[in-house]
């Protein structure tokens, strides 16, 4: 799996355990509802960490707990 898939994954899982839309997750992030489109459509080779960030903070999570899946194992990655 490229790590943008990962991405992708783990932040609809989120936005699903939160019980949250895409639309309040834009309002609470801030992150533009075209670019958490192109994230979840992996149309972005790589998002930025700083994008990830604010997505967090409308998620009400840490960066520690978004990368805390297996999504993220190295032998889940593709290098």
């Amino acid at each position: 799996m490229q790590l943008n898939e990962a991405v992708s994954q783990r932040l609809s899982q989120l936005v699903d355990e939160k019980n949250m839309t895409w639309y309040q997750l834009y309002l609470k992030s801030g992150v533009y509802k075209s670019t958490i489109s192109n994230i979840i459509h992996c149309t972005y080779p790589s998002v930025k960490l700083r994008v990830i960030h604010e997505l967090c903070q409308g998620l009400g999570i840490s960066l520690s707990e978004f990368f805390n899946s297996p999504l993220f194992d190295e032998n889940n990655l593709e290098p």
